[in-house]
Parts: structure tokens; C-alpha cells; sequence
């Protein structure tokens, strides 16, 4: 898959912005890096667009930026001449796709139905855009449509929003999201930079879902886990399961039987997608272990431990099921 195509995967969120003055366009493209998606599609529907893109890919190289509402081939000289890394369309129109192919430009096209999805394929595409999502069935349409092009990956875009999110990323097919619901018109016109940011650190946070799944207790010998364990589950009215290595009390303490990862133990936190956890932790600054990483018979990552400890814990992430 394009270089740029796999970063849309490990993103997950492509910011989906219109912008009437390029004067709004460093602050906002500030606003989305704060809140953690170094990403936007500028949509081309303005004069603003192409100096806008401009000002982003220069001032802020960290940042993938594109053009959307591409529409001609002069727009898409245009735009990639402006610093545009990818190029995005409404619609599936073959001499746009061709002449972005052949100039290895990078192009997602907008397809809501199947004959456009196999004129994509023909055209040696491997991601389309499924555009206006909802409008055009949502998921389920989509679901409907991947189940016969096995290859093929959606992004959907359109009626996106933070109530929708996951469910449309739960899918295997769709590589990521496109909206604008964190960086509305509104938001833009007030200059609303900090709450635009606010936005989209929920976006991210939703979409990776972090939740405590247990606490790893480090003890000294297979009898003082059974001791203290039985403390617990007598606290918490909880059975204890025995697991080789450790004793769980219930859900949320884990007691190890010999000490392990950790000084203190480790922390076990579940994300619904692992390796865009991994993607957006490591821009925060976060490494990983990568001899702890496990993967399932299919090759997915599933299980992933930081490089550092926190407060005397390692902790691990693990992948929701």
C-alpha cells in the first residue's frame, strides 16, 4: 500500500477542512497537531485552498496535508505544486485517477456504488473513498459492497462524527474516517483555535478508547499472591481464578506469583485499535518494547508493553476483542 495510504491507516482521523482565508490556515493547522492529528484535507471549493496548503505543508512539515474537492487536473497541478501530498475527489473520474497515477500522486475517489468500485480497481487503485457516507447507506452499504472486492479499502466520508466513529473503523475494510465535525466552518469563522484542538484530542480519544483493564501486583512467592489475593476478593466480594502464573481477583487485580515486568507490577490498558495506539503514543513521545510485542494467528498486533515504567509499573497496552 502508498506510504501515504498507510499513514491514513495509522492516523485514523483525516480532518476534512474548508477554509475562506489563508490567514486561518497556520493557527488551525497548529490547532489539529496540539490535538493530535497531523493531518488535514483541504478541500478545494475555495480561493483560500491553494495557499492555505501552501502555508501548511511549509510552516509544518511534520503535517500530511492534501487536497480534496479536486475536480480538474489543473487543480490537481495546483495543488500538488502548493506542497499537497495526496489528492482526493468527490467523485470517481477516470482521467483525474489516471493522470495522478501516472504522476504516482497518490488519489482516493469518491465511489458510492460497485461499478465504480471496479473501474477503481481497473485503474490499479487500492483505497477509494465512500463518499457521502452516510447518505449513501453508511456501513452497512459498505459491508454490503467490500464483500465481493476483497482487496479493496474504504475511507469512508460524509456524516462522520464522534457518536459513529468506531463503528465504521471496527471494520477491517475501512483504513480510516474523513470529517470535519472537530473543525467546523463555525469554529473557523470565530477562531476558535483552542477549542478545535479540544475537539480533536477527543476525536483521537475516543477513537482509541483507553480503558484500565487490570493491575499486575508483583509478590514475592506463589503463597503471599494467594494470601493477599484471598484479602481482595474477600474486600471486593470477588472470586479468585488461577492462571499458572498469576491469581485474578476478579476482573481488575491481577497477583502474580513470582515477581515480574515492573518494580511494583505492571498496568494492563485496552485499546480498541492497538497499532494506531501505538502511532499517536510515539508522536507524544511514548516507545515501545518491540521484543514485547505478540501478535494473533492473523498477523494483528495484540499486546505491546512501553519501553519505560510509570510510577513503578510497566505498562502494557492490549488490544480490544
Amino acid at each position: 500500500m502508498n506510504k501515504v495510504l498507510e499513514e491514513f491507516s495509522k492516523i485514523g482521523i483525516i480532518p476534512v477542512i474548508a477554509l475562506d482565508s489563508a490567514g486561518d490556515a497556520a493557527p488551525l493547522a497548529n490547532a489539529l497537531i496540539k490535538g493530535g492529528l497531523p493531518c488535514a484535507e483541504v478541500t478545494f471549493r475555495t480561493e483560500a485552498a491553494e495557499e492555505s496548503i501552501r502555508i501548511m505543508s511549509e510552516q509544518f512539515p511534520e503535517m500530511l496535508v492534501g487536497a480534496g474537492t479536486v475536480l480538474t487536473t489543473e487543480q490537481v497541478d495546483r495543488a500538488v505544486n502548493a506542497g499537497a501530498k495526496f489528492i482526493v475527489s468527490p467523485g470517481l473520474n477516470p482521467k483525474i485517477v489516471a493522470y495522478c497515477t501516472k504522476k504516482d500522486i497518490p488519489i482516493t475517489p469518491g465511489c458510492s456504488n460497485p461499478s465504480d468500485v471496479e473501474t477503481a480497481i481497473e485503474l490499479g487503485l487500492e483505497v477509494v473513498k465512500f463518499f457521502p457516507a452516510e447518505a449513501a447507506g453508511g456501513l452497512n452499504m459498505i459491508k454490503s459492497m467490500a464483500a465481493p472486492y476483497t482487496k479493496m479499502k474504504f475511507m469512508p466520508t460524509g456524516g462522520i462524527n464522534a457518536k459513529n466513529l468506531t463503528s465504521y473503523l471496527d471494520f477491517d475494510k475501512i483504513i480510516a474516517c474523513g470529517g470535519s465535525w472537530m473543525v467546523s466552518k463555525e469554529m473557523i469563522a470565530a477562531k476558535d483555535w483552542d477549542g478545535i484542538t479540544a475537539l480533536t484530542r477527543e476525536a483521537v480519544s475516543t477513537m482509541l478508547g483507553f480503558h484500565l483493564l487490570h493491575i499486575g501486583i508483583n509478590n514475592p512467592s506463589a503463597e503471599t499472591a494467594q494470601r493477599e489475593s484471598e484479602k481482595f476478593a474477600s474486600l471486593l466480594g470477588e472470586s479468585i481464578r488461577d492462571n499458572d502464573v498469576s491469581l485474578f481477583v476478579g476482573t481488575p487485580f491481577e497477583m502474580m506469583k513470582a515477581p515480574g515486568r515492573g518494580t511494583n507490577g505492571h498496568i494492563c490498558i485496552q485499546t480498541n485499535y492497538l497499532d494506531r495506539a501505538l502511532y499517536h503514543l510515539g508522536k507524544r513521545g511514548f516507545q515501545f518494547d518491540e521484543s514485547s510485542f505478540k501478535y494473533n494467528d492473523k498477523g494483528k498486533l495484540i499486546f505491546a508493553y512501553l519501553t519505560d515504567e510509570i510510577a513503578g509499573f510497566a505498562v502494557h497496552l492490549s488490544q480490544k476483542v
